[in-house]
């Protein structure tokens, strides 16, 4: 049986093999992406490099992402979706094309993981007004001895990638699939079907278009590929497993609630997918909680994230009568499973393990809150009657209830819930949510515009202040940019006093007011240790890396006495060319973000 451990170091030493360097997993906490709350695919720390900027290592990479969707959240329960999951990629920065990505991925699947090719299927683009049939892909397939019955032709929702916000890179892509003989839903049956008989298991995207904001999709001065592969899909697939819970890095979670709970996996399809959603909800919670950022359950952002999915954990193993935290007894499997892949897991095990402790036993006091408001919206109503939709959702919302704890609760006194009427109010819910989240996350991961990057050469001024300031335990948790203000999130054990605040931003203004050149070097990580360079999370490293200077002044330094002398960090750009473009620096807000991390959020004036 292929193990994880085996899939991963195959994939890295083929495309080794190809001429492409490995690159180290990026946090899990996009940085300096205002568009998403999660790393989503190994291409998403990669885009400054898919737009131009020179990657320390060369144009061919490849790497084990760990990724989290949290589209994903409602569909897990059944055979394939997860929340987090690790992602096999490589990528060519404007170097190879369709030719060589497609034959590649061809080489692998058939010669290194040895699957036989008549069980394989692919789509490609079939083209429309924005952009042609992708006929090269079509017959590079044709070329490998892929029938044409097996090819197939879909549009923009089927065979397209991005842009990953409104504006950015995007184009066509050919998607690879395994064919699932024990399934099958009759000759009309493909890939784009859900019945099971085809399983995606990669992904070639061929980033050749750019769209604009005119909602324009015009060809790209820049070839890149970016490919993706499952670990958790693959790995099922190759070892002729039912599902992705019965892959290595899921089993061991599946037979420690079994062991909490007295069931067995395949006991009943109630309790398979209670088990499903709580492995999977607790090994997500769990990678999160182990990133460097400090990720802790909140109200709102990741912290939402993380603590929905512990929640909803919690919910679910109540169908298995666990009654008891149970949910750091799991988490614990999660630590041994990632032991030595990403370190920053052994790391904050603690935390991990206390943080998730925290909130289920909040939850737990929540819902037995929860379950008296419930009793008082039920006292007046007669046997037979139905509980409305909006007290239905109002427990969803404020208790955290789902529908079919309602519906079970009212069965028991012989009452029934408008489950429809509560359907609608979540659908209504979540279209004002995405609302407000396309709001809020406007822009691209492309947004490189002018004022994003001056925000990001600002947060390289605002680290070295805060350092100069507060002291050298000063380290950046992580930050997000926009193109009306950056966000920055520090470690320090306390609130700032005004005065503090104050030095900083004279400090940072000295350094615009001095206008010193910004540029940037190439070198091994040791080296820009000894440089004096900042470096955070060093895991996301690879052998070598850019470290940006504000160094000396292009002119005279201007009087001013709290001019930065220089600030040296590891950061992949862009940045401006020097300090003077910035404009005024102000400090908006100082906050807490949790234990031992404060927030400053700050415009460029």
């Amino acid at each position: 049986m292929l193990t994880s451990r085996e899939l991963r170091q195959k994939y890295l030493d083929f495309f080794v093999s190809k001429g492409h360097k490995i690159i180290p997993s990026a946090s899990l906490i996009p940085e300096n992406d205002p568009t998403v709350l999660f790393t989503t695919a190994g291409m998403h720390p990669l885009v400054p490099y898919l737009l131009g900027e020179v990657h320390p290592e060369g144009q061919r990479l490849t790497s084990a992402q760990k990724s989290f969707r949290t589209g994903d959240i409602d569909e897990v329960g059944d055979r394939w979706h997860l929340t987090f999951f690790e992602m096999l990629g490589n990528w060519s920065l404007n170097d190879y094309g369709r030719k060589e990505a497609i034959e590649w991925s061809f080489e692998f699947l058939t010669t290194i993981l040895k699957i036989p090719v008549e069980k394989l299927a692919v789509t490609v683009f079939e083209g429309d007004s924005d952009a042609p049939f992708d006929e090269e892909a079509y017959k590079i397939w044709q070329g490998l001895g892929i029938p044409a019955q097996r090819i197939f032709k879909y549009g923009k929702k089927e065979n397209w990638w991005g842009p990953a916000g409104t504006i950015g890179p995007c184009g066509p892509d050919t998607e690879m699939f395994f064919i699932n003989n024990q399934e099958d839903c009759g000759d009309n049956c493909g890939p784009s079907c859900s019945c099971g008989k085809y399983v995606e298991i990669w992904n070639d995207v061929f980033m050749e278009f750019y769209k604009n904001e005119k909602g324009e999709y015009v060809k790209s001065d820049r070839r890149n590929i970016d490919t993706g592969m499952g670990v958790e899909r693959v790995l099922a697939v190759l070892n002729n497993l039912y599902d992705n819970y019965q892959t290595d890095t899921m089993w061991p979670l599946i037979e420690k609630i079994e062991d909490l709970s007295g069931h067995e996996y395949i006991e009943s399809p109630e309790v398979t997918k209670s088990m499903r959603v709580i492995a999977d909800h607790i090994r997500s919670a769990a990678m999160v909680l182990g990133d460097d950022r400090h990720i802790v359950p909140g109200k709102k952002d990741q912290g939402y994230v993380v603590r929905r999915l512990i929640r909803r954990a919690v919910r679910y193993g109540r169908n298995l009568g666990l009654k008891q935290n149970f949910c750091s007894q799991v988490a614990e499997e999660v630590v041994k499973i990632f032991v030595d892949v990403y370190p920053e897991v052994t790391r904050n095990h603690e935390f991990i393990l206390t943080e998730m402790a925290k909130e289920e036993s909040n939850f737990r006091n929540t819902l037995e809150n929860g379950i008296k408001n419930y009793e008082l919206r039920i006292v007046n109503l007669p046997t037979g009657g139905i509980l409305s939709a909006k007290e239905a959702f109002d427990l969803y919302q404020s208790f955290g209830f789902p529908i079919e704890m309602t519906v079970e609760l009212a069965k028991e006194k012989g009452l029934a819930v408008d489950v429809a009427g509560f359907e609608e109010e979540v659908k209504q819910h979540q279209s004002l949510s995405r609302t407000g989240a396309q709001a809020k996350f406007k822009g691209g991961l492309a947004d490189q515009g002018e004022m994003s990057i001056k925000y990001h050469t600002a947060t390289h001024l605002l680290h070295a202040a805060l350092r100069a300031v507060l002291g050298e335990h000063v380290a950046q948790r992580g930050s997000n940019i926009t193109a009306e203000r950056l966000r920055f999130d520090f470690s320090h054990p306390e609130k700032m006093t005004d005065e503090q605040k104050k030095r900083v931003e004279e400090l940072v203004n000295g350094a615009i007011a001095t206008n010193y050149p910004v540029t940037f070097s190439e070198m091994t990580v040791p080296e820009a240790k000894t440089l004096g360079a900042i470096g955070i999370f060093d895991d996301k490293y690879g052998n070598k890396v850019k470290v940006y200077s504000v160094g000396e002044p292009q002119e005279p330094p201007r009087a001013h006495e709290n001019a930065l002398t220089f600030s040296k960090e590891i950061c992949g750009g862009p940045h401006v060319t020097n300090t003077g473009l910035l404009g005024k620096f102000r400090i908006v807000k100082e906050e807490a973000v949790s234990a031992g991390v404060r927030r400053i959020k700050a415009v460029l004036e």
